[in-house]
């Protein structure tokens, strides 16, 4: 399968998980953290599952892989952002959220290129800037 077509799975998983993970933190009147718990604990299992088969090559990706892995996904996106995201899900309307918490690309973006000196291009910044309009007109009044 092509890339695009799993970056494409992965915006409308997330889409429509954010939709239930709103409506359970509502109905459940449950705080953010308990809902990111309750999220984190069935997908630990589910990726525990899935992942079995690649164990093994945990001692050979090496601490620095390791350390990125865990710092980037499980301290900084998986912790911090996910603690975030519940929070605004919990106080806010999922129209006004969603478009403002997906700009994570362009901080992605940012982060390749002053630190991993990937390449800017005109593209590149075309596409960023519709993006920030786009998400300007859907959260504006």
């Amino acid at each position: 399968m092509k890339p695009q077509l799993f970056a494409l799975l992965t915006a409308m998983a997330w889409g429509i998980g954010g939709y239930f993970e709103k409506q359970g933190l509502h109905l459940g009147h449950l705080s953010p953290q308990m809902g990111i718990t309750i999220r984190t604990a069935v997908a630990v299992v589910i990726l525990g599952i899935v992942s079995f088969p690649d164990w093994k090559s945990i001692p050979a990706a090496g601490p620095g892989a390791l350390l990125s892995l865990a710092v980037g996904g499980g301290i900084v996106a998986g912790s911090v952002g996910m603690l975030c995201f519940y929070a605004a899900l919990k106080g806010a309307p999922l129209g006004q959220v969603m478009p403002i918490a997906f700009t994570s690309p362009l901080f992605s973006v940012l982060m390749a290129v002053l630190v991993g000196g990937e390449p800017v291009t005109a593209k590149g910044i075309l596409g960023m800037l519709m993006t920030v309009g786009g998400i300007v007109l859907l959260t504006i009044g």
